[in-house]
């Protein structure tokens, strides 16, 4: 039996989740409130969780058959680069948002760094997780 099929087949040892992280993105974008912040590019590092069923592309070994996360990197990239955002809420839903539109992530957190947003502190981050609706 093929190290896939174990997978597949029923058991204590079936997997039950299968999770993607894209770590540490770090990427430059117009975020904030104040004058400075609209007008000069900022860095934000981005993580991001993806949870979406890994099961078919195990068997098959296939690219066909998995979740594409250079193709949505690259669209997050491209979100947070060519667009600005006056709160990190919008910024980390548009992300959540982009990502749900791959049907196969049943769900996704995200947490967006703002580093040195505050004097004393390294970074401000927020986390939102959604999951698609049953």
């Amino acid at each position: 039996m093929s190290v896939a099929e174990e997978v597949l087949e029923p058991g204590p040892a079936r997997v039950e989740s299968s999770r993607i992280r894209i770590k540490n993105l770090r990427l430059r974008t117009f975020v904030g409130l104040n004058e400075e912040e609209q007008q000069k590019r900022q860095d934000v590092v981005i993580n991001i969780t993806i949870d979406y069923d890994a099961l078919r592309a195990a068997a098959s070994d296939s690219p066909d058959d998995a979740l594409n996360y250079r193709t949505i990197t690259k669209q997050v990239i491209e979100l947070v680069e060519d667009n600005r955002f006056l709160l990190l809420e919008k910024l980390v839903h548009d992300v959540i948002k982009l990502v749900l539109g791959h049907q196969a992530v049943d769900s996704v957190q995200v947490e967006v760094d703002k580093p040195h947003a505050l004097r004393f502190a390294d970074s401000v981050s927020l986390t939102m997780a959604a999951s698609r609706r049953e």
